[in-house]
């Protein structure tokens, strides 16, 4: 039994290394289990450059081809690296398509690029701060379910970026985030995007799972009762984790910005079944209390490149969809197979 002893306290007795471990208020990431499905994932990517190598050899192994799947899973994989954190606290995140899209729009008004390229920046990351404030507050003090409040700003947020940008193309005219985008900028070979998605990964992992902040977002995850009687703020952890959601789709509309030197009120169409995806598919447990960023990183590449193999082959979205869905529900079966009682 955890004594509310304070936070800090709370914290340490979730983190204890009980034999076995008996609840999902642990820390819930087996190593064993996670090793594994990590493994498994990188199989099921080597796999799939083995197929682009024999079904297109002359195009999936070029220098270029291979550069854009790594810049095609950047902006994917930091909305994703939000929407794991969210997962494994216990909530959910439909939202981050739209915010991504609101964000790209309102930083990239002409009212916006005329304080260049750092005003955009800032003006990204307002936004997704911004909604994700919301979004945790009408979660964490509303309290509203996390479904309910995701579905509404995502409808509110496609709203506002359609009426911003008045369903036109925003076109950036600021050569200083422009350039960001060109192969001028790349870093001995690899494109500034790749590297902010690295950064953003490693940093994700460190918070996850070398900080009270990781800790205690697993514990709330697996037991928010055990977690407030441990002595956790269990809504002010809720409200931050919605928070760092946001700002991860701030980062990403900035990246996407640069990527396509433009801002559309369709921009994040479907991220979220594309966040929540490659999370469930990396092994993170929908109820929450269970999640790893290497298992949601490896997931990012591994859609991102099936979409890859997809479009070399001529296949059509629609088969792209199919495929997902279909992925979505093996990987949610094997999770139900694997979940001890």
């Amino acid at each position: 039994m955890l004594s509310p002893t304070g936070a800090d306290a709370g914290a340490d007795a979730v983190k204890e290394p009980a034999q076995p471990p008996a609840s999902p208020t642990r820390r819930g990431v087996g190593v064993p289990r996670a090793g594994l499905r990590h493994l498994s994932l990188a199989g099921v990517l080597v796999a799939l450059v083995v197929v682009g190598a024999f079904t297109k050899p002359q195009q999936f192994l070029t220098a270029d081809n291979l550069q854009l799947i790594l810049t095609q899973s950047s902006v994917i994989g930091v909305v994703t690296v939000g929407v794991t954190f969210v997962i494994i606290g216990g909530g959910i995140d439909l939202s981050v398509g739209a915010i991504v899209a609101l964000a790209s729009v309102w930083a990239t008004t002409v009212a916006t690029q005329e304080f260049g390229l750092g005003g955009m920046l800032l003006c990204a990351l307002s936004v997704g701060l911004g909604c994700g404030l919301v979004n945790g507050v009408l979660i964490a003090y509303g309290p509203m379910v996390p479904f309910i409040a995701t579905l509404a700003m995502l409808a509110s947020a496609r709203g506002l970026a359609l009426l911003i940008s008045d369903g036109k193309t925003q076109v950036v005219t600021v050569e200083s985030v422009l350039d960001l985008g060109v192969s001028d900028s790349y870093v001995l070979g690899v494109p500034p995007l790749v590297l902010v998605f690295a950064a953003v990964a490693v940093l994700g992992w460190l918070v996850l799972g070398r900080t009270t902040f990781g800790r205690r977002t697993v514990a709330v995850g697996g037991n928010a009762e055990a977690s407030r009687l441990a002595g956790i703020a269990v809504r002010r952890q809720r409200l931050l984790l919605y928070l760092l959601s946001g700002l991860c789709c701030g980062i990403a509309a900035f990246m996407l910005i640069v990527l396509t030197g433009s801002g559309q009120n369709t921009n994040g169409n479907l991220y979220e079944l594309d966040a929540i995806a490659a999370a469930i598919i990396g092994g993170t447990l929908l109820s929450g209390g269970r999640g790893t960023i290497t298992g949601s990183v490896l997931g990012v590449l591994v859609f991102t490149t099936i979409t890859n193999l997809f479009a070399l082959n001529n296949l059509q979205t629609d088969v792209q969809q199919i495929a997902k869905g279909a992925i979505i529900v093996a990987a949610v079966l094997v999770q139900k197979g694997r979940k001890t009682p």
